[in-house]
């Protein structure tokens, strides 16, 4: 199962890598628009869509949706054109949006199982997933389209990463009191503790190696640690209204899309908002 494990994780993480350098701006963000869509199949299942073709028209719905914003942005060409003041203003209300929802997906975390009579239709639980996936998209096309923005992604990446090993190791060790027990019964304040130095400290690496403004690593890093936590604990919330362990079978021994990246899908949208604040550069 390990070595499964380590062979999938490798393959992910090449692939990724090679869409990320390799691929002008347009095919990156039609590369991040493909895994959406795989992940839009996933949630239509977590969100109680089991027939084939009510999850197909779940995922032409989000596929439409994802048309029309590159055409608005125009994600189609950029790389070629700089950004302009009114486009930026367009995307910074979906990152708004998507922000916004993932402070109200913190409050039914909080208030699990409670809260599911609030989100637990499966027409609730659809809107949820394209306020989950649509901005986080956006997101990633507009970093990737900035000047650095390979570099920029990697580090969005290498944050949640961090936020994820940081919690883990500091979990093990001293985790203790529990996070969101009803939720995700492994997860401790510890952990979520170890995450944030973790990320403290590649924030001052960072500053340290690219003379970037500290003050604005710091608000940047740190602000996406704490809510790529939000995005995992989301769909654990999702599998357990579900009953189902993995978003599906698709990855051998990582199980689906979803849950590779449930953690970049909410730390996205404020990263990119940070960015966009800052004029898309880290200073």
């Amino acid at each position: 199962m390990l070595k499964q494990r380590v062979i999938t994780g490798v393959i992910l993480a090449a692939a990724f890598l090679a869409a990320l350098v390799f691929l002008p701006v347009p095919l990156f963000s039609a590369f991040a628009a493909l895994v959406v869509l795989i992940g839009a199949w996933e949630w239509a299942n977590l969100a109680g869509f089991v027939q084939r073709w009510a999850r197909g028209l779940y995922v032409a719905i989000a596929a439409g949706a994802l048309v029309a914003l590159a055409l608005r942005f125009e994600f189609v060409s950029l790389g070629a054109v700089p950004f302009e003041a009114s486009r930026e203003e367009d995307i910074q209300w979906i990152l708004m949006m998507g922000c916004i929802w993932w402070a109200v997906a913190l409050l039914w975390v909080q208030s699990y199982p409670n809260s599911a009579l609030l989100w637990g239709q499966p027409f609730t639980r659809a809107i949820m997933g394209l306020l989950t996936l649509i901005p986080a998209w956006v997101a990633l096309s507009y970093v990737r389209a900035l000047d650095q923005g390979v570099w920029l992604i990697l580090l969005a990446v290498a944050i949640v990463a961090f936020a994820d090993i940081g919690g883990y190791f500091a979990g093990r060790r001293w985790g203790k009191r529990k996070l969101a027990p009803k939720v995700s019964p492994g997860k401790t304040w510890e952990g979520f503790a170890g995450g944030l130095v973790a990320n403290l400290i590649l924030a001052l690496l960072v500053a340290l190696v690219s003379g970037a403004s500290l003050p604005l690593l710091l608000v940047l890093v740190l602000s996406t640690s704490l809510v790529s936590v939000l995005g995992d604990l989301v769909e654990s919330m999702m599998k357990r209204h579900r009953g189902v362990k993995d978003s599906s079978a698709l990855l051998p021994g990582h199980g689906g899309i979803l849950d590779r990246v449930d953690s970049l899908t909410a730390a996205a949208p404020v990263y990119a908002l940070v960015l966009l604040v800052a004029g898309g550069t880290l200073g």
